[in-house]
């Protein structure tokens, strides 16, 4: 029983930890005392995604990873598409159980499927390892933040590739005018008026907005895909004088086909730059330099000659966990906004995510433990894995909903409630698993 509440406890006490920040950032930001404003939430959350987030991925990725550490942990990303997939199966039940309303049905997977698998878990694991009788060892950080940082490159495609065209708006839903058959465009967002959410993982977000980024392309690309007639696409040029049937058989063979004319034109529209954003960057230099011995050499270790580079970057990505987590209590504090997606739905969203995702994780885990494909001894890779299934939706996506123009204040409500509830989801979770990566 002794040992019981010490585990209970071991569990906890790093979530305390967290929590204390975020209240403390809640107290800050509350509209009624105005302690720090506003703008002061959103410059910190540009200073985390610009600096500290990349300085620690930088400094622990780079130190822990080697191309023998690659081959070992290739299920890292692997668990994010098995979790994700997951996540889209029950999105999919709670849009049959809950019914939500028709135009949210693809925002409801998406809610479902995509975890935070960014800040939130370099926070938790930051906070577990900050504590002198942690199950998982003295580089319990080091290791801990590799991992994290292992696994993000995979949400990040995801987000600017799958999400970003699901979370386009629906065609069926957006008045269309007559004449010209142009889409009306919607008026654009207040700065002052936009979520905090909005800013607190993709800062900028209104610089990236572009012309077809509030509109359904993909739906009006390939709606009625077996139609002949081309006035269905007005955004975009699909008639070509090779194709017309005046022109000459050589020349119709080699024009471009229809269908190949329309996937070319939605990889044009989807936002691949913007996976290069400064926390991939970063991982993708600690990876380059990681993996290459002379190189590593020369940056990381006490004797080496830029270790006073890393370690005023290490000093640096030090204050990422409490910067995120006062960041997410400015967020909290701003409240849900009015939702059109219903009780129902919202609630359904929330168990399938924080409850109902994380046992399946869990039974997933035990089961492939037994098939030894994971780092021999390590408790830390077992922890990381089960984290992914653990995890509130991302607030990426409320940026990706703002910049698509859809069910923007509805994903504010989500996220809101999700990270509120989720203080005693995890609570719960991480009692079980460190019972797990003692005992699996």
């Amino acid at each position: 029983m002794e040992s019981s509440g010490q585990d209970a406890l071991s569990a906890i006490l790093p979530l305390l930890k967290l929590l204390s920040l975020t209240v403390i950032g809640l107290i800050l930001a509350n509209p009624k005392t105005k302690m720090i404003p506003r703008a002061t939430f959103k410059l910190l959350s540009k200073l985390v995604f610009a600096l500290f987030l990349p300085c620690l991925i930088f400094t622990e990725l780079g130190e822990s990873i080697s191309l023998e550490n690659i081959y070992s942990w290739w299920f890292i990303p692997v668990n994010v598409l098995v979790s994700t997939l997951v996540g889209f199966f029950l999105g999919c039940l709670v849009v049959i159980i809950c019914r939500p309303p028709p135009e949210f049905n693809r925002f409801t997977i998406i809610m479902t499927a995509f975890g935070n698998s960014g800040n939130l878990p370099l926070a938790i694991v930051g906070s577990v390892c900050h504590t002198k009788d942690s199950p998982f060892g003295s580089d319990c950080h080091s290791k801990g933040v590799a991992y994290v940082s292992f696994a993000q490159w995979v949400s990040v495609i995801l987000v600017y590739t799958l999400v970003y065209h699901m979370m386009e708006p629906p065609l069926e839903y957006y008045e269309i005018v007559e004449e010209g058959d142009v889409i009306e465009e919607q008026p654009a967002v207040n700065e002052h008026s936009r979520p905090l959410l909005v800013e607190a993982e993709w800062p900028g977000i209104e610089d990236k907005e572009t012309e077809h980024s509030k509109k359904p392309s993909i739906a009006r690309i390939f709606n009625n895909f077996s139609a002949l007639s081309q006035t269905n696409f007005p955004d975009i040029d699909l008639t070509d004088e090779a194709t017309s049937a005046s022109s000459p058989r050589s020349i119709r063979c080699l024009a471009e086909p229809r269908v190949v004319r329309k996937f070319r034109v939605v990889a044009e529209r989807t936002p691949i730059q913007h996976i290069l954003q400064p926390p991939t960057i970063a991982s993708l230099f600690a990876i380059i330099i990681g993996t290459v011995p002379q190189l590593k050499a020369f940056v990381f270790g006490y004797d080496a000659p830029l270790s006073f580079i890393t370690d005023t970057l290490e000093i640096l990505g030090g204050a990422m966990v409490p910067s995120v987590m006062l960041v997410l209590g400015g967020m909290l504090a701003e409240g849900p906004n009015e939702s059109k997606l219903g009780h129902r739905t919202t609630i359904g969203i929330i168990i399938a995510r924080l409850l109902v995702l994380p046992l399946i994780g869990i039974g997933i885990i035990a089961s492939i433990a037994k098939w030894n494909i994971f780092v021999n001894g390590d408790t830390m890779f077992r922890f990381v894995l089960l984290l992914q299934y653990t995890t509130p939706s991302a607030i990426l996506l409320g940026a990706i909903a703002s910049l698509r123009g859809y069910a923007v204040k509805e994903a504010s409500a989500v996220l809101f409630w999700q990270h509120v509830l989720a203080l005693f989801s995890l609570s719960v979770y991480l009692i079980v698993y460190f019972k797990l990566v003692t005992y699996v």
